[in-house]
């Protein structure tokens, strides 16, 4: 196993902690990290996601209910809700992974920690989700392109 997926797998963890405990984050993570024995890297990369996750929580939460038209995300099980997430994350900040390989990896994961069924519910919501950053990102070099071509003019 990469140490990015183990990252993740250990992020899920701890985003699972956080769901039910209100202590914060930095909490969390600091007597998480105590309990663990994991490589430099991959503790680096997975506080990295938690921090990131907790700190634009709704931003990343709009998008995923915006593109889960049947499912509040309240109802949804734990462990996709933070699947989700982290991949959403991912697919706002990480520039470096192709979508296609966050959504691989988040699909794994769910299949791993929850089933096949997540696994599919998983891949149809950060699907949408692509295509709506997608759709943005166009979009916002379109109004850029438009006013640059202004300002020749």
């Amino acid at each position: 196993m990469g140490r990015r997926r183990k990252a993740r797998e250990e992020t899920l963890r701890i985003l699972y902690r956080l769901e039910f405990d209100n202590r914060e984050p930095e909490e969390i993570l600091r007597q998480y990290w105590k309990s663990r024995k994991i490589d430099r890297e991959t503790r680096d990369y997975s506080t990295w996601l938690t921090k990131g996750i907790t700190s634009h929580q709704e931003e990343i939460d709009s998008l995923i209910q915006s593109a889960s038209e049947h499912w509040r995300l309240p109802r949804m099980a734990v462990i996709d809700r933070n699947v989700l997430r982290m991949a959403v994350y991912e697919l706002l900040i990480e520039k470096d992974i192709a979508p296609a390989i966050v959504i691989n990896e988040a699909i794994e994961i769910a299949r791993k920690y929850s089933g096949d069924e997540s696994a599919v519910f998983v891949n149809g919501i950060l699907d949408a989700v692509r295509k709506n950053l997608e759709k943005t990102k166009k979009g916002l070099k379109e109004k850029k392109d438009d006013k640059k071509e202004k300002h020749r003019v």
